[in-house]
């Protein structure tokens, strides 16, 4: 599998595809049994569809995607309860060493930043990078820690579900997430929005580069969209 590689440790990887634009304007014929007649007909047709929110005919095709994230990450996007997901068990196996550690810029950038650090408002406290420095070196400290509580747990017989207790929401986890066309632009929808958190927003980033190659007449109807809002 391609990998688009995110954040420090994490990924998207496209598993499989089903259906394609002309199977969409397949969809839309049934009453009429025409079937795909040519893009140079049809281009008008599949806007017409997308426009005026003539949806199912986009559910005819979709894709399976393999995500490499923290934990937090698929917490927000496992709010999208229209897809299907298979996620690794630390009930099962150990999770491996890998943990979220963003960088001193995203810090910076996240916390001065009103709209995404609302928690600071009218306290007067605007993050400097000293202090950035000195919480990120804390937090590789506390992953350090709770690795070697986690791996104490393991050694001394804890069962692995209850072992996983101390695991931080920044370590990494993999699923398999499935869905149609059209439930995926409903997460880019939401998901690229610049008000969605960067770190959902690097991989819905992925995603849609992923339906542009796969889909790419009806990510153009998408993406004007997009453009007009």
């Amino acid at each position: 599998m391609h990998k688009i590689k995110l954040l420090d440790k994490g990924y998207v990887a496209l598993v499989e595809t089903w259906g394609s634009d002309e199977r969409f304007i397949e969809a839309a014929r049934m009453s009429t049994g025409k079937g795909f007649e040519g893009w140079d007909k049809d281009e008008k047709l599949l806007a017409y569809l997308y426009n005026n929110k003539h949806a199912t005919p986009f559910e005819m095709g979709g894709m399976v995607i393999e995500v490499k994230a923290p934990i937090f990450v698929f917490r927000e996007w496992h709010r999208h309860r229209t897809q299907s997901y298979n996620e690794m068990s630390a009930r099962y196996a150990p999770l491996p060493d890998e943990n979220y550690l963003p960088s001193t810029e995203r810090l910076l950038a996240g916390a001065n930043t009103a709209t995404t650090n609302k928690q600071a408002q009218g306290s007067g406290v605007v993050l400097d990078e000293l202090h950035a420095r000195r919480w990120r070196s804390d937090l590789m400290q506390a992953y350090a820690d709770i690795q070697a509580l986690y791996t104490e747990g393991l050694e001394i017989g804890i069962p692995k579900e209850l072992a996983r207790l101390p695991v931080p929401v920044a370590r990494y986890s993999r699923m398999r997430a499935s869905a149609n066309l059209r439930n995926w632009l409903a997460f880019l929808t939401l998901r690229m929005a610049p008000a969605a958190q960067y770190e959902i927003r690097c991989y819905a980033d992925a995603v849609a580069e992923i339906v542009s190659e796969q889909f790419p007449r009806t990510w153009a109807l998408f993406d004007k969209e997009r453009a007009h809002d």
